[in-house]
């Protein structure tokens, strides 16, 4: 039985980026922007090619290093 997002809105807000539909197109600004503060505090190399879907996991990644998003 699927959930219902009107009753559940957030159900479908938590998704393993690997099963994003548009996983495989470039990052977006937003997380350009995000991943180069990240890199900056983490004292790393910012990658600056990676799909929506990778750079959401650098993000989490980065995030995990840094202390932030907790």
């Amino acid at each position: 039985m699927s959930t219902n997002p009107k009753t559940e809105p957030t159900s479908n807000a938590v998704k393993d980026p690997d099963d994003w539909v548009t996983g495989d197109e470039p990052m977006t600004g937003a997380q350009a922007s995000y991943l180069k503060t990240l890199s900056e505090e983490a004292h790393e190399d910012m990658e600056g090619d990676l799909t929506k879907a990778d750079a959401s996991k650098k993000i989490d990644e980065l995030q995990e290093k840094t202390g932030r998003g907790q």
